[in-house]
C-alpha cells in the first residue's frame, strides 16, 4: 500500500465518523455539547492533514511529517474525549454546572478565557444521550482517536523503514 493510498483511507475514516456525528445531530436530534464540538474539529484538522498528505503525495520525510502531524491532531482529540468521558463518570453530585453555549462564550468573553471554558467542559458534556453496545459518543470517539493515532504512527514507521531499507540495498 502506498502512502498516497494510506492517508486516503485515514481521510475516508474522518469523514464517515464526522458523517456519523452530523446524522446524529440533524437525523436524531441529539445536539453536540462544545467538548463534542472540539472533538468534531480534530477529526476535521486529522482529516484534512490525510487530504493534503494525499494530494501532495510526499517523499519518506514528508510522509513522516503528514503522519506526525495527523497523530498529534488524534493525541488532541484523544485528550478532549478522554475529558468528556471522565467528566461522565462523575458522581451526580460532582459534575460541574451547565455554562453558557459556545456562540455565546466566543461572543461575549476574550478568546483564551472561551477556549478555557470550551476545553474544560460542563455539565451538558456529561450527559450521556446515546450510546452503542454500552458506549457513549464520547467513549467512542476516544476509540476512534486512539485508532486514528495508531495509524498514523504505524504510516509513520512505514515510511522511515521504507528509507531505511532503500539505503540498506533490499
Amino acid at each position: 500500500m502506498s502512502f498516497r493510498t494510506g492517508a486516503i483511507l485515514g481521510v475516508l475514516a474522518c469523514a464517515l465518523l464526522l458523517g456519523f456525528g452530523y446524522y446524529l445531530q440533524y437525523a436524531r436530534g441529539l445536539e453536540p455539547c462544545p467538548l463534542c464540538l472540539v472533538q468534531r474539529g480534530f477529526f476535521y484538522a486529522v482529516g484534512v492533514v490525510f487530504i493534503i498528505a494525499a494530494v501532495h503525495n510526499p517523499a519518506r520525510i514528508g510522509a513522516v511529517v503528514y503522519a506526525t502531524l495527523a497523530f498529534l491532531f488524534a493525541a488532541g482529540g484523544a485528550a478532549t474525549a478522554s475529558r468528556q468521558v471522565w467528566l461522565q463518570h462523575l458522581p451526580p453530585d460532582r459534575v460541574p454546572q451547565c455554562g453558557p453555549d459556545l456562540f455565546f462564550m466566543l461572543e461575549n468573553f476574550p478568546l483564551a478565557q472561551a477556549l478555557k471554558k470550551l476545553f474544560a467542559g460542563s455539565g451538558e458534556c456529561a450527559a450521556v444521550d446515546w450510546t452503542f453496545l454500552g458506549l457513549s459518543i464520547a467513549e467512542w470517539s476516544l476509540a476512534c482517536f486512539v485508532v486514528l493515532g495508531c495509524y498514523a504512527l504505524w504510516l509513520a514507521v512505514r515510511a522511515i523503514r521504507s528509507r531505511t531499507s532503500m539505503f540498506s540495498g533490499t
